[in-house]
Formats: structure tokens, sequence, C-alpha cells
């Protein structure tokens, strides 16, 4: 029952921080143009499988909040849970830390990359010329929030881990 409880506390808390981290960014955590240091959660699915739906609700109560439409809402968090499973697998694959963490953000950078910007396309009528530099774009962003920021905490968590099974 500890056990249960344990987990269920971590997926709150990391769907808590991923709507707080978006919202006291706010200006540049949403639109077109964006940078969500939230995204550094993302490679918290290499150490805890429930982080995976926790960063999905996250993700969808960050867009709902942030006045994004329906279909922005739903599609941008299967993203990030599509990512978040496949960081998961990265984690049971790899066993060297750099190689966990070289794979394991790629998902959650390239994914929303890559798929937003239709997303927002098809949901907002932007321009479709602009896709190419959305994707560059959230290319570097999501580098920036994942790997440089996720990096620190991929490493605080390793060692907190380690002390406490140890």
């Amino acid at each position: 029952m500890q056990k249960s409880t344990l987990i269920l506390v971590r997926a709150g808390l990391i769907a808590g921080l991923y709507v707080v981290l978006s919202l006291i960014t706010m200006p540049i955590a949403s639109g077109a143009i964006q940078f969500r240091i939230s995204e550094a959660l993302t490679i918290l699915p290499l150490f805890y499988a429930e982080a995976i739906p926790a960063l999905f609700i996250g993700c969808m109560l960050s867009n709902l909040i942030t006045g994004c439409l329906v279909l922005d809402i739903i599609l941008g968090s299967v993203i990030t849970l599509t990512a978040s499973v496949l960081t998961y697998l990265v984690g049971k694959i790899f066993k060297k830390t750099y190689l966990k963490l070289l794979f394991g953000g790629f998902f959650p950078v390239v994914l929303n990359a890559v798929f937003l910007p239709i997303i927002w396309v098809a949901v907002y009528g932007a321009l479709e010329y602009i896709y190419y530099l959305q994707v560059l774009f959230l290319l570097i962003s999501q580098s920036l929030s994942v790997y440089a920021c996720g990096t620190p905490l991929y490493l605080a968590v390793k060692r907190i881990n380690f002390k406490v099974n140890n």
C-alpha cells in the first residue's frame, strides 16, 4: 500500500510541477514560438513509469489553462504521452547515463518539433510556410528545455535515487 501511495504522490507532483513551471513562464510557454521549461520534466520517464500519465495530464492542463483550442489540447498532450512512453522504453533499454539522456531526450524534442507545427497549421490556420521556422525554433527550444535543463534534473534524481536505495 505504501508503494502505491508513493507512486500516486510522485505522479501528482510531476503533473503539478509541469503546470506550475508552464504557468510561471507563461509569456513564452505557449504559442507558435514557445519555450517551456516544464519540458525538462520529460526526462523523468527514464526513472518512473508514473511520469508517463503525469506528463500527459500536466501538459493537458497547461494547454487548457493557457487557452489552447480543444484539438491542440488533445493532440499536443498525445504527443507528450507518446514521447513519454518512448522515453520510458529508452530507460529500460539503455544502461549508460549518457545514452539514456541522449536518446531519452530525443523523443520529446523531435516529436514536439515535428508535430506541434502541423497541429498549429491545422487548428489555428497558421501559414504553412512558417512550418519549417516553427520546427527549427522548437528543435532549439525543446533541446534547451530537455537537455540543458533536463540533464541537471536527471543527475539530481539519479543521485537521490542512489542515496535512497543504498
